[in-house]
């Protein structure tokens, strides 16, 4: 038997397009709700709810990730854990992702293949996969994941429905991806711990379907920032929120990160995007959820505030600034 031409090519334009689309899903496992997948027009997907939430987000080499600070499989986690904690934020359960790829055609296949390992990695951890996407030729690596989710009969927890006397909550890690960050900009590569928290978030899944179950009223995921994405539940919901610091947890590792780095540990905490935590309201005198845990309160008025006063800096990060 001779060698397997397609094992051997080096890029993917040797490779081919249907030859990458082959390499990415053959012999992957499918959800149950998967009907028809890869290999179609399009795929076919049940929607038991008879409503489907859908999410789509787009990661740009050197923008949103670099091969020198991360794996191509880390960069395929990321780019999968980015879109289901949106999924979870509406109070939903991941049922099926869709995935574009645009990308040189020099570029490895190798690459290629660690990219979309560490995405079916990350499918796998809510148990569903990869159901379609397309391929096209591109100067620089962009990746676009469309992830899709069922409410399981339950509304969807939006960020309008905050309202004055709930209880702000959160699930998940702050600051961790941030610090990780910082520490990745002065050229060092540990603490393991917190670089990787910047490498590849960890969305509490769960978290999401079960405090909408739990009565949630508002929800999101902190992609931007705590600070910056209360914000806008604060003004979807036309209401005032209010952070108290004695509330805020500061783990113990990103005060020694930041007292090596001449940093602010509680402003990664309060202003850090990328670890995909969720924020949620809830009403008042109910007990939160498993793995919640309180930072604030909703209130009348706009905006969100720290201990009653406006946060001095940046509250998060914004594109095109």
């Amino acid at each position: 038997m001779g060698p397997d031409s397609s094992r051997d090519a080096q890029t993917v334009s040797q490779l081919g397009e249907f030859g990458l689309i082959d390499r990415v899903t053959a012999g992957r496992p499918q959800s149950p709700g998967t009907l028809l997948g890869p290999g179609d027009d399009a795929a076919v997907l049940a929607a038991p709810d008879g409503r489907v939430v859908a999410t789509t987000d787009v990661l740009v080499e050197q923008v949103h990730f670099r091969f020198d600070w991360s794996t191509p499989h880390q960069v395929g986690r990321k780019a999968v854990a980015v879109n289901l904690s949106d999924i979870a934020a509406m109070g939903a359960v991941p049922t099926g992702l869709l995935v574009g790829l645009a990308c040189s055609p020099d570029l490895p296949v190798s690459v290629a293949d660690e990219l979309v390992g560490g995405m079916w990695e990350e499918a796998q951890q809510v148990g569903i996969g990869i159901i379609g996407g397309d391929m096209v030729s591109a100067t620089s690596l962009t990746i676009s994941i469309t992830a899709l989710g069922d409410l399981q009969g339950r509304k969807p927890v939006t960020r309008s429905g905050a309202r004055p006397g709930d209880v702000v909550a959160v699930a998940g890690r702050l600051g961790w991806s941030a610090a990780g960050l910082a520490v990745l900009g002065r050229g060092f590569r540990s603490p393991v711990a917190v670089v990787g928290a910047h490498r590849v978030p960890e969305p509490p899944y769960a978290a999401g379907p079960q405090a909408a179950v739990a009565g949630a009223t508002s929800m999101m995921d902190t992609s931007d920032g705590l600070l910056a994405d209360l914000g806008h539940i604060a003004a979807a919901s036309q209401v005032a929120i209010d952070i108290r610091t004695e509330q805020v947890e500061v783990p113990q590792r990103l005060n020694e990160v930041a007292s090596a780095l001449g940093a602010d540990a509680r402003h990664w905490v309060l202003t850090g995007g990328e670890d995909q935590a969720l924020v949620a309201t809830f009403p008042p005198g109910r007990p939160l959820p498993e793995g919640w845990r309180a930072l604030g309160v909703v209130a009348e008025g706009s905006g969100v505030t720290v201990d009653g006063g406006e946060y001095e800096g940046s509250a998060g990060w914004e594109h095109w600034r």
